[in-house]
């Protein structure tokens, strides 16, 4: 009798002090004009235009595919930004656990400006809380699983980080961009994070993909599995080839 009141006070502190998990997605607009890409229809290529944009508003994109296709989340409310570069921003909760995604939507045109800031906040830099029915969310560099959408702007560009030596946290990050292992490890590197997922080759970075991931990061699942899930997902939707597929996601250094 004893060992079963220890058990079922175990069980229920358990869940009351569960740590809510947040995730900050970092979403450069596809842009025709102001990034190195091969062109795509004017429509889901204009970078100033988060409605139709085709790493947002468009149907794999980040904000209609979390919103819509998806039914393990659910979107909370669009929240007021102070940052310039950012066009739109919006909080979605799971529906039966208690994690959070913060995703922002940047201005194609400010491509360096979003991958310098998810650097930073990969690196632990620049945190940023939301409130939600009276629970402060830490995002930014208090996140404790950060993302980065769009084009692999480390091909065209060199940035401008300057990274704390010491983290009190190794942050979890992944990257969906073209050749993202080969071009970002330098800055992840410097981060001091873990790279959950990132890619060997050319890609569309679509959320599909995404929310694989993130349902096994929240799982708790190994980089391989995370892998395997990613790779899964990006064959179904764009029937590449598993093989291809497998190529093409990777994890760690």
């Amino acid at each position: 009798m004893k060992a079963l009141v220890i058990f079922i006070f175990s069980f229920f502190t358990t869940i009351s002090f569960s740590q809510t998990k947040t995730i900050h997605v970092f979403v450069a607009l596809c842009d025709n004009v102001n990034q190195g890409i091969v062109p795509v229809p004017e429509r889901i290529g204009n970078g100033q235009d988060p409605k139709n944009n085709l790493y947002w508003g468009a149907g794999y994109g980040v904000k209609t595919f979390f919103k819509v296709k998806t039914k393990d989340w659910q979107l909370i409310k669009s929240i007021p930004y102070k940052n310039k570069n950012i066009l739109e921003r919006l909080l979605f909760r799971h529906v039966t656990k208690d994690v959070y995604i913060l995703a922002d939507a940047y201005d194609g045109a400010k491509i360096k400006s979003s991958i310098e800031d998810f650097l930073k906040a990969s690196n632990g830099q620049v945190p940023l809380q939301v409130t939600e029915k009276q629970k402060i969310l830490d995002f930014g560099g208090g996140s404790d699983l950060l993302a980065y959408v769009g084009h692999d702007g480390l091909m065209d560009f060199d940035v401008n980080v300057s990274y704390k030596e010491s983290v009190t946290k190794t942050k979890d990050v992944i990257i969906l961009a073209c050749y993202s292992k080969s071009f970002f490890s330098p800055e992840i590197i410097k981060a001091k994070a873990n790279p959950v997922l990132w890619t060997t080759h050319l890609m569309a970075p679509e959320a599909y993909t995404l929310k694989a991931a993130i349902d096994g990061w929240m799982d708790g699942e190994s980089g391989k599995q995370i892998d395997e899930r990613a790779a899964q997902a990006y064959h179904k939707y764009q029937k590449c080839g598993i093989r291809g597929a497998r190529n093409l996601f990777t994890t760690g250094f």
